[in-house]
């Protein structure tokens, strides 16, 4: 069996001393090199784009920014790559903003030699470096978050709510109709009454605003609400 391929890590911390430490640190450790740096937000993103590397080191507060945002655009961009956040402070409002992120680790500078490379080496291999306590309290913070957001179909009844669900599926009013087992002009002041309720002008905007819905629900990871997929319903069409 040949030699296993090195962790390729990038590091990002606006103070050059701190970055030449970690990186001699990480490079002595032997299964891992160093294939990038920088010091700001902009030029993090620009240069992990062309490295790939397999764990990005980020250090919270940046001048230009936040080494959580640059989490967030690098797990949009390049979901493989691993963040580790590294940061002078224990901070929960931070810790909470890294995890929403992405992150796989939150570690602080503070941190022994050893545990850092441990940590490199635990995110690279798909592992988190969150403690039981830390992940609870943003757990939690996460729950109450969602059963305060507000309700943005509110005024709607339950059968307004379903066609709301079923324009954001592409159907007519006429399929609408027929999957409900409605008159057609019934649906249409359905319709009416929805955008008046919610304060919208388009049908589209109806649509959107419904996919966005969905959106939401599949991110929280409950079930996406509203009916089945149209076509095989009464008098549905397939969609093209």
């Amino acid at each position: 069996m040949g030699t296993p391929e090195p962790i390729r890590v990038f590091l990002l911390d606006d103070h050059e001393v701190v970055r030449r430490g970690v990186a001699a640190l990480l490079e002595a450790a032997g299964d891992i090199t160093v294939v990038g740096e920088a010091g700001t937000a902009a030029s993090a993103l620009a240069r992990i784009r062309a490295t790939r590397p397999d764990v990005a080191v980020l250090d919270v507060r940046l001048p230009d920014g936040s080494g959580v945002e640059v989490c967030r655009e690098v797990r949009s961009e390049l979901p493989e790559v691993a963040c580790l956040m590294l940061t002078s402070f224990a901070d929960d409002e931070a810790l909470f903003q890294a995890v929403v992120a992405g992150a796989s680790g939150y570690v602080l500078k503070q941190i022994h030699g050893s545990d850092l490379v441990g940590a490199v080496r635990t995110v690279a291999a798909g592992g988190s470096l969150l403690d039981p306590v830390s992940t609870a309290r943003v757990l939690e913070r996460l729950r109450h978050a969602a059963d305060e957001a507000p309700d943005r179909l509110e005024g709607l009844s339950p059968q307004e709510r379903q066609i709301v669900a079923l324009i954001g599926e592409g159907l007519t009013n006429r399929e609408i109709g027929a999957r409900l087992f409605l008159a057609e002009k019934t649906v249409k002041n359905y319709v009416s009454h929805v955008l008046a309720t919610l304060g919208l002008q388009r049908r589209t905007q109806v649509a959107v605003l419904a996919t966005e819905l969905r959106q939401e629900e599949s991110g929280r990871g409950r079930p996406a609400g509203g009916p089945a997929t149209p076509g095989g319903g009464p008098g549905g069409r397939p969609r093209r």
